[in-house]
């Protein structure tokens, strides 16, 4: 079963499972697994990359959906990360701003100097919250704010700063003890309908490498 955080006739919040698709064309999906635990329609309105987890939202009707897609262009549907990344920010907060050019044959994302046809801006905003050691040396536990939503987006523009994720070989890691160490951490928008802000965060195992160093 899925966790629910939240639900009514307009919107569901749930935690998606590392492992599972948050949306595809004829895979077992999330989509598909609401649809069974609770029936009707549901509309996936962002994405997490397969070995990602954390807060997602679905709208459940067209209507939700239409004006949460909104939000999402205008940006008052917040969403924050943690990751892990190997090496130390320096600044330990501030911001990533960089042009990205996505090549689909190779579903990698890379950031480029100068536009080019293809490339969008990209935007976010890091705070670091703790760190540690492993296997590869030291490495930053850092809670992400997405201004944008690219594909690869945390993990491109940290992997350009010598600070790959641990876990995300793609991407230049060479610590593979654990998933894609990127969570979801708390989702923020308006209620479709009622207008009420709404405010959801799970975490991620925090006995499991290599999210325990928050426990010290």
């Amino acid at each position: 079963m899925t966790e629910i955080l939240y639900q009514d006739n307009q919107v569901v919040v749930c935690v998606k499972p590392v492992g599972v698709l948050s949306q595809s064309d004829g895979q077992e999906d999330m989509v598909c697994l609401l649809r069974r635990q609770l029936g009707g329609e549901i509309y996936a309105l962002h994405r997490l990359d397969r070995n990602v987890g954390g807060v997602m939202v679905y709208a459940r009707t067209k209507q939700a959906a239409a004006a949460l897609t909104e939000q999402i262009r205008q940006g008052t549907f917040v969403k924050r990360y943690w990751a892990v990344v190997q090496g130390v920010p320096d600044p330990r907060e501030g911001e990533m701003r960089d042009l990205l050019f996505k090549d689909a044959r190779k579903n990698k994302s890379f950031v480029v100097d100068r536009p080019r046809k293809g490339t969008r801006e990209a935007l976010l905003e890091y705070t670091t919250i703790g760190g540690g050691n492993g296997n590869r040396g030291a490495y930053s536990v850092v809670e992400v704010r997405l201004h944008t939503g690219r594909t690869h987006q945390i993990r491109v523009q940290f992997s350009s700063r010598r600070m790959p994720l641990l876990g995300d070989g793609k991407y230049g890691s060479r610590d593979r003890a654990c998933e894609i160490a990127l969570w979801s951490r708390r989702v923020t928008f308006f209620h479709p309908v009622s207008g009420a802000s709404l405010d959801f965060a799970a975490l991620p195992d925090l006995t499991a490498y290599p999210w325990n160093v928050l426990h010290e």
